[in-house]
């Protein structure tokens, strides 16, 4: 094994912000739409909802700008290389503690599934709640925008149905931080950078 510095500061910024501001939408976005849940009154979780989406646009403008200039979107780039091994490692293989299909380099940090996942995240998923996020927001201009034909109702529970989508991806994502080498190797790596990889 040799320790190798995978995550730049900018990636852990980027990926811890993004995890603690996706939390607190998520808290505002179950404090406005569950009369049981209530931590702060509606109009706060209001506020805060708009300026922790606002601070999270910001944070994936940089992030998008970060990807483009140092070429690291091509880590995201989609391959069917290993994609049926990565599917069987994670259904049976990390039972059974058999090695790790792919192994990580600086040049490669996401097997096949974790691009697809990401990928799916930052083209899909976040568009759709941005937009329908937006949309929300913007509901009393919509006759100027010429969108009376929208339904808030709809564009509501497209918002809160992807929200739903984006937590069950964190907890899936925070689950399989646990298997790596260690239960808290993967967390220490993107906390410090350094991660221990295999010599060959």
């Amino acid at each position: 094994m040799k320790k190798v510095f995978i995550y730049k500061r900018f990636e852990r910024i980027w990926h811890w912000g993004q995890a603690v501001l996706i939390l607190l939408l998520a808290l505002t976005g179950f404090n406005m739409r569950f009369s049981w849940f209530r931590v702060f009154d509606f109009h706060t979780s209001v506020q805060l909802h708009i300026a922790f989406a606002l601070a999270l646009l910001i944070l994936v403008a940089f992030a998008i700008f970060w990807h483009f200039t140092t070429g690291e979107w091509k880590q995201y780039i989609p391959t069917r290389s290993f994609l049926v091994a990565m599917i069987r490692f994670y259904v049976l293989g990390i039972f059974r503690h058999e090695p790790h299909p792919v192994k990580k380099t600086l040049l490669s940090k996401l097997n096949p599934l974790q691009r697809l996942a990401y990928l799916s995240f930052k083209l899909l998923l976040f568009p759709i709640l941005g937009t329908t996020g937006l949309l929300y927001l913007l509901f009393h201009h919509w006759p100027s925008l010429g969108l009376t034909w929208l339904d808030l109702g709809w564009v509501a529970q497209i918002h809160v149905f992807a929200a739903y989508l984006l937590l069950t991806f964190m907890f899936g994502h925070i689950y399989l931080t646990t298997t790596g080498r260690t239960p808290t190797s993967n967390i220490k790596a993107m906390i410090t950078g350094w991660e221990e990889i295999e010599d060959d």
